[in-house]
């Protein structure tokens, strides 16, 4: 008997014929002879309404109390779906993530998890419950406080259980079939990609796709746990997130795709310092104050200093909620520095070009270019690594980049559109 962890979306269980349609599947893998451990998001928008609620109260809520706050809405999603569970003559036992063993740091809305010590759902298991566990949350190592993990951290929840459970695979359930070769809201003729590896869904899941959320593919990586992502209101196989790019044969790798996908991302914002003296250390402090002020960078960009000046220009791009703490770092420097200003601009878009066999074959990035070129798209930065290309462009332009890029590699599917189910994608 081997054990499967499933994860279940917000979108998955939005209410309470989503529940029960969820509790039938779960009861389905353990009639297969599995022991399920399952992890579950909050009901649909609920979340949403928690953070606004928070805000109608407290302009700048704590901390602690917001996490708090936040950690309600998976607590009723475990509790529901275990009442379903139990209505279909299965015995279900619901954790929240302290109880299920998940340990994190101390850093409140963002925490990583450190270790997971799953004694009380194996106990559970043992006994032949199937076992729900309230994803996004843990407790803090050092300080015994609840803590979340961001937004989508359900999925990484569900991993590291995955993980230290020793589980045969970890089942990612959303509103739709698999992972796609662009947003099907976006590109309706997306194609549904059979595998991935985990080199390319890091790329994609890091440049916006919001199938899968990036630290639960950087600890299935790390562990070796395969991921199935699979939709909740359908049969379908769904996409296996497994392997990576040096185990593939040569055969393999030719009869994959080149391209595996287009992941845009519009949560972005750019800042650029301008005219920052060109001498030794001006951009280790630059970098040094934001990452104190816990400013996660994407994107960086720096001009070649002017000779007549000695000046030059530092560019990189950050997530829009970080915006204000990065500004008023660096804002702090200024006089130290001497640099002549700051801009900032959060109408800006990521449009990024993903495949292993990128790397191997010449003139990806010319054609990639042309495509935008075509479709009138102007781009302000560019960065790249072994299989990605991503450009920053404006935001008014990321669907129309999108497309463009999409049939610009022949990734438009002939037959049959993509399927959206309801919900975020996740």
């Amino acid at each position: 008997m081997g054990i499967v962890v499933q994860k279940y979306g917000g979108s998955s269980v939005a209410d309470a014929a989503a529940v029960k349609r969820v509790a039938r599947r779960i009861v389905e893998a353990k009639k297969a002879g599995n022991d399920v451990v399952v992890a579950v998001s909050a009901m649909g928008d609920t979340t949403d309404d928690l953070l606004a609620l928070a805000e109608q109260v407290s302009p700048l809520p704590p901390a602690r109390e917001l996490d708090m706050l936040m950690t309600a809405g998976e607590r009723i999603s475990m509790a529901v779906v275990a009442m379903a569970i139990s209505d279909l003559g299965f015995s279900a036992r619901s954790f929240t993530g302290s109880q299920a063993g998940v340990i994190t740091d101390s850093v409140h809305q963002k925490a990583k998890i450190i270790d997971v010590t799953p004694g009380r759902i194996s106990t559970a298991l043992e006994e032949g419950h199937i076992v729900i566990v309230a994803g996004f949350q843990g407790v803090s190592q050092d300080t015994k406080e609840i803590t979340t993990l961001g937004r989508g951290g359900t999925d990484t929840t569900a991993v590291a259980l995955a993980a230290a459970l020793d589980a045969d695979v970890c089942e990612i359930y959303t509103d739709v079939d698999g992972v796609f070769t662009a947003d099907p809201r976006i590109v309706p003729a997306a194609r549904k990609l059979d595998r991935v590896t985990y080199e390319e869904m890091l790329e994609l899941a890091a440049c916006g796709a919001k199938i899968l959320h990036l630290r639960c593919v950087e600890y299935a990586r790390r562990y070796n746990i395969p991921i199935h992502v699979r939709s909740s209101f359908s049969q379908l196989d769904g996409t296996v997130v497994s392997g990576s790019i040096e185990d593939r044969t040569q055969e393999d790798s030719m009869e994959q795709a080149i391209i595996a996908g287009v992941a845009h991302d519009r949560s972005e914002a750019k800042i650029t310092v301008v005219g920052v003296p060109d001498k030794v250390g001006e951009a280790a402090r630059i970098f040094e104050a934001l990452a104190a002020a816990q400013t996660n960078l994407d994107m960086i960009v720096q001009n070649v200093s002017a000779a007549a000046t000695n000046l030059t220009d530092i560019s990189f791009t950050l997530p829009r909620g970080d915006g204000q703490a990065a500004m008023a770092a660096l804002a702090a420097l200024q006089s130290e520095i001497g640099f002549e200003s700051l801009l900032y601009n959060d109408q800006i878009g990521k449009i990024s070009l993903i495949g292993a066999g990128m790397r191997s074959h010449p003139g990806i990035t010319a054609k990639f270019f042309g495509a935008l070129a075509s479709a009138g798209v102007n781009i302000s930065m560019i960065s790249t690594s072994e299989i990605r290309i991503s450009v920053v462009v404006e935001e008014s332009q990321v669907d129309e980049a999108v497309r463009a890029t999409h049939t610009a590699f022949d990734l438009d599917a002939t037959e049959v559109e993509a399927v959206v189910y309801g919900g975020t994608g996740r």
